[in-house]
């Protein structure tokens, strides 16, 4: 046993059907008053009955959360949580709206309740994105990671098997990334291999069968594992190339992190042997990143950047970035090898070493 570091995020966790009902008494224990629910636009609705259920702890709701966490939808929904003098906030939603409850919280410290309804586990990490003119930039701080974080199964039950594949991949790609961290440490590792068998077995079965309650189940307790194994090491190339690529060309998120992670997991097969294992093992596969290719293909998400709106000029400029301001790797980057690895991902081609 080589000797490690590990640092436990606090946070408190209510996970099963039903357990929404017990967010008012969540705020109370929180000692907030007032709370500003936080959703998008298409959340709204399901957002509005969770305020009339609220009564009077409910002080308003903004639902105007994006994706990539804009700093100016940030500073306009301060503003509204200032005129409302609303002490503590809720996040209803995905990754977009839970980033926005991050930004908030980094800005006035105060306690929030997130309530994921997607797989994306980024309610369990003290990492905030934020996008401004066309550049995300990432930071950690224990003032953004929420208080609490309520798992009710009943809420992804209305989840497209679509997004509910990209969004679930989406959230195996931090346990893929975790094995392979630089403060990588046995106990996260336990928690990827787990998360990521979870995933790997339960969004198949949500694809075919939506109304799974099992795999529904299954997949949250796996997206708790890895969003907790991201909160707890460092990010490396493929976080930074699906940053680069969202904030650049405005990618969706969740479907530029499923293409992009079986490539990215080729290109540091060599240098990262044990992880590689790992991701076998939980997968049951011979071949870890033609393993996760073939997941993706089996679920029917997206399987090339060009599908999701990206020119094919700018994979050098999107080189070029990643080249600026890298991220610690296990394999160093390099400019020819992303070129060609970015080309292949842009045209759906499968994974290869180079």
């Amino acid at each position: 046993m080589t000797p490690f570091t590990y640092t436990c995020n606090p946070s408190r966790v209510l996970f099963g059907p039903g357990r929404l009902a017990e967010l008012g008494a969540e705020l109370n224990r929180l000692a907030v008053r007032r709370a500003l629910l936080l959703s998008t636009p298409g959340q709204a609705m399901r957002a509005k009955t969770v305020l009339r259920q609220l009564g009077d702890q409910a002080g308003g709701l903004y639902a105007r959360a994006t994706m990539h966490t804009p700093t100016d939808v940030t500073a306009d929904a301060l503003a509204q949580l200032k005129a409302m003098e609303c002490d503590g906030l809720v996040a209803l939603g995905g990754g977009s709206t839970i980033g926005l409850g991050k930004a908030l919280a980094l800005r006035t410290d105060l306690p929030q309740v997130a309530i994921p309804t997607t797989y994306a586990g980024s309610e369990m990490t003290p990492i905030l994105g934020e996008t401004e003119g066309g550049r995300k930039t990432t930071q950690r701080s224990p003032k953004v990671l929420p208080e609490t974080v309520i798992y009710d199964v009943e809420l992804t039950l209305s989840l497209p098997p679509g997004l509910s594949a990209t969004s679930g991949v989406n959230a195996l790609a931090h346990a893929v990334e975790a094995l392979y961290a630089r403060d990588a440490n046995p106990i996260i590792s336990l928690m990827a291999e787990e998360g990521i068998a979870a995933l790997g077995r339960s969004l198949p079965h949500i694809v075919r069968d939506p109304a799974n309650h099992q795999a529904r189940m299954d997949a949250q307790y796996g997206a708790w594992l890895c969003g907790a194994c991201l909160g707890a090491v460092g990010m490396a190339l493929h976080h930074k190339i699906c940053h680069v690529l969202g904030a650049t060309f405005d990618l969706r998120h969740a479907e530029t992190h499923t293409v992009m992670l079986p490539h990215v997991t080729e290109y540091n097969a060599e240098a990262a042997p044990d992880a590689m294992r790992r991701i076998e093992r939980s997968l049951g596969v011979e071949h870890a990143a033609t393993g996760l290719f073939a997941l993706n293909r089996s679920l029917g998400t997206p399987g090339a950047l060009r599908d999701l709106g990206m020119p094919k000029p700018g994979i050098e400029a999107a080189v070029e970035l990643v080249m600026r301001d890298q991220y610690w790797n296990p394999r160093r980057p390099e400019r020819i090898a992303l070129c060609a690895m970015l080309g292949r991902a842009w045209a759906g081609e499968p994974p290869k070493p180079g």
